[in-house]
């Protein structure tokens, strides 16, 4: 795609130009990019697609934010991030001079003992047959992989390697990398595929618009059937109303969760960082902290095995 060099000057340049050029960085990151696409989205709609970028300011972010208030903490953050990474970029460009998210904070993440998902519970939910089958390769691809949910919905048919189990996907830092899967989703992609051989891995359920502002990219669409690529909000939602069933504590599961629970299940099973490491793709050993220190199932199972009072099988 060719970018038409920018007026310079401050507040020179139109937002949805702006907009346009700071995401077109990310054209080999479509999980970053479409991260940073959600947030800017709302950006645009607030101010305006000609709107002047000098109008960007603490009011403008902060009506922006005002949309994830009653949020998480980690949602809140992820789009402040965006806003933030924008600003920057346009500072650099001299279009603007100071951060309208300097008077915006972080909020403070408070980490959860139960992140990780018990496997029976997982294994419940995955062979539900009321949910449909997009949603239960889905999730089995989530957890086969321990991959981020962008890294999995912006797959596309031509990335899988069906015969090694295997599909090659682009990083958070761009890099192409595989993910691997086992048994269970490899029965149920081809079922899923029904025969296709282009477009998105995971289709919505209806079709997309050919133009106007909700039109796609051809990418995002199924040159077939015209649908276009599932959503990340769509596919949480999703999940976490299926997910309510099987939490005893009737609040649901996030994707993520997913990714967590997979690399905690094979911390328990003994594996060392680094393969972990391997198969979380994570740069660096010390990110693995939360993943390799065992949770509330290993102390269950420590407290079980430990107690002298319970009756015991004979072997």
């Amino acid at each position: 795609m060719s970018i038409t060099p920018l007026r310079t000057g401050h507040g020179a340049v139109p937002l949805g130009d702006a907009v346009a050029r700071f995401l077109d960085r990310y054209r080999d990151e479509p999980g970053t990019a479409g991260t940073y696409a959600e947030t800017l989205t709302h950006l645009l709609a607030a101010a305006g697609q000609n709107a002047p970028i000098a109008e960007l300011g603490p009011p403008l972010y902060a009506v922006v934010m005002a949309r994830w208030d009653e949020r998480a903490p980690a949602t809140w953050n992820k789009h402040l991030s965006a806003l933030r990474s924008f600003a920057a970029y346009a500072i650099r460009n001299e279009w603007i001079v100071a951060d309208p998210a300097r008077h915006l904070e972080r909020r403070k993440i408070t980490q959860r003992g139960d992140q990780a998902v018990p496997q029976a519970r997982l294994e419940a939910l995955f062979t539900d047959d009321r949910n449909t089958l997009r949603e239960r390769v889905l999730w089995r691809l989530l957890y086969d992989t321990a991959a981020r949910a962008e890294e999995i919905l912006t797959l596309n048919i031509g990335d899988l390697d069906l015969e090694f189990r295997r599909a090659r996907t682009r990083s958070k830092g761009g890099d192409t990398e595989y993910l691997h899967w086992a048994t269970a989703t490899a029965r149920l992609l081809p079922r899923l595929l029904a025969g296709r051989t282009a477009g998105p891995l995971f289709l919505a359920e209806r079709r997309s618009p050919a133009s106007g502002k909700r039109a796609r990219a051809l990418t995002d669409i199924d040159p077939v059937s015209g649908r276009g690529r599932l959503s990340y909000p769509r596919a949480e939602y999703l999940f976490k109303q299926a997910s309510v069933r099987h939490d005893p504590h009737g609040s649901g599961w996030t994707l993520h969760q997913l990714r967590h629970s997979a690399l905690k299940h094979l911390a328990a099973s003994g594996r060392s960082a680094p393969e972990l490491q391997a198969k979380s793709r994570h740069k660096h050993l010390a990110t693995l902290g939360h993943y390799v220190r065992l949770g509330e199932e290993t102390s269950a199972r420590l407290t079980a095995d430990n107690d002298p009072l319970a009756r015991r099988r004979p072997r």
